[in-house]
């Protein structure tokens, strides 16, 4: 981990060049998920290659754009289009884009992402409110010598997704009349989807959604000592007993779908952010 520091500071001189803004929140905007761009009222934008050390995105329907400016009137810095272990990155590569956000000044991580729901009382479309994860990548972003400039070594993880935020998420959902439900989300590596046993065993230790990411990000917020809210759009039921073959269009398609009321939940705990730091 001692090479992160070093990273991190040239990739923030280089941003610096363009945009002095310091964020309140770092957002991360997963799979089908990039409408939410379209509000940012943008003062700088950047392509991932041109910020240095900063990982490509290659997966499908991630535009790799880093967004500088406001959304609801909070300072913000949003990845449009996330990096992926399975891409084959490391899990330090891909969490880099969050500790540059910390370095910025973000306090407050939003993350978004398209899952696969094991719950049988989730539907397609739904949205899930993080509120745990389990870790089945196989690998950790910590691992490694710890540079104590960047957080301690052994950062506590009993409420990694911030309860408060959790609430108004859930209040914010209710005034809207949009289906959330709190739930926990495990992470696996991928790139393939799971077996029929694989949700078994995965619904049977007490996860409700599956996904490809989100964790390590989440691990490096808390590690780097943010607040951290989460949101999973319910893309295909994974249930063992009426499995049918995932369709990838169709998942862009349902996230697709779904994104509006996201963006009402995001834009609303942002609202609700600033009217909270005005006081």
């Amino acid at each position: 981990m001692l090479e992160l520091y070093g990273q991190i500071e040239e990739a923030v001189a280089a941003i610096r060049k363009k945009w002095s803004g310091r964020p309140h929140a770092g957002i991360i905007l997963g799979t089908g998920l990039g409408g939410l761009a379209g509000e940012i009222e943008i003062e700088a934008e950047f392509n991932y290659e041109s910020i240095p050390h900063f990982p490509l995105s290659t997966a499908i329907g991630h535009r790799g754009r880093l967004l500088c400016g406001k959304l609801e009137g909070v300072p913000v810095a949003a990845m449009e289009g996330r990096l992926h272990m399975y891409e084959g990155y490391s899990l330090k590569q891909v969490t880099l884009p969050v500790r540059i956000m910390k370095a910025l000044g973000a306090d407050l991580l939003i993350v978004s992402n398209a899952c696969g729901g094991m719950n049988p009382y989730f539907r397609c479309g739904d949205i899930m409110v993080i509120d745990d994860h389990i870790n089945l990548l196989g690998d950790n972003p910590l691992i490694g010598v710890n540079d104590d400039r960047l957080g301690e070594r052994f950062p506590d993880m009993s409420a990694p997704y911030t309860p408060d935020l959790i609430e108004r998420a859930m209040t914010i959902a209710r005034r809207e009349n949009i289906v959330a439900h709190k739930g926990v989300f495990v992470a696996v590596a991928g790139p393939n989807l799971e077996t029929r046993a694989e949700y078994r065993f995965l619904r049977q230790i007490g996860a409700d959604a599956v996904g490809m990411s989100t964790v390590p990000e989440v691990i490096v917020a808390v590690h780097s000592r943010m607040r951290v809210i989460g949101f999973s759009i319910v893309t295909d039921m994974c249930l063992p007993d009426a499995l049918k073959p995932a369709n990838v269009q169709e998942i862009i398609a349902i996230a697709n779908a779904a994104e509006p009321n996201l963006r009402k939940l995001v834009k609303g705990v942002l609202r609700e952010e600033r009217v909270a730091n005005s006081e």
